[in-house]
């Protein structure tokens, strides 16, 4: 599995491929929603954590919300569209000061959780997928030098 970080030059948005189905279909809904909080939680704890809502409840509406999106993009349900409208992530992301080094702490953050769910019988091809959906997702999202 190679789980290295895409060099990202800024202003400039590669095209992004989403993750098979089969990863939605190995790791399930759920597996997706505890997957995005164990990242949140270490996110929490990390030199990140301050592009991250601070209340408890908010920091959990955000899992929810982040979620959604990543089921709604592994190809299941629309919650994120029915709850949120149209992702526009760029958009959503941009009252956020987001640079290459806020990006490569927030990949890193998901490569034990990936290997993780390698080491539980989720497909490498599947997870890969996964990953390079994350590693080219996640230059779209950087907004500052």
């Amino acid at each position: 599995m190679n789980l290295e970080i895409a060099n990202a030059q800024f202003g400039v948005r590669p095209p992004v491929t989403k993750p098979i189905r089969e990863f939605l279909i190995e790791v399930g809904e759920k597996g997706i929603g505890d997957l995005i909080s164990k990242h949140y939680d270490t996110i929490r704890e990390s030199e990140i954590a301050h592009l991250f809502p601070m209340n408890d409840e908010d920091f959990e509406d955000a899992k929810k919300h982040s979620s959604d999106f990543f089921i709604q993009i592994c190809g299941g349900p629309t919650y994120f569209n029915e709850n949120r409208g149209a992702p526009r992530m760029v958009g959503r992301h941009a009252p956020f000061r987001i640079d290459a080094r806020a990006r490569e702490v927030w990949l890193e953050l998901y490569k034990p959780l990936l290997i993780e769910l390698k080491e539980g019988g989720v497909t490498e091809t599947s997870v890969q997928s996964f990953w390079d959906y994350l590693n080219i997702f996640s230059i779209w999202m950087i907004n500052t030098k």
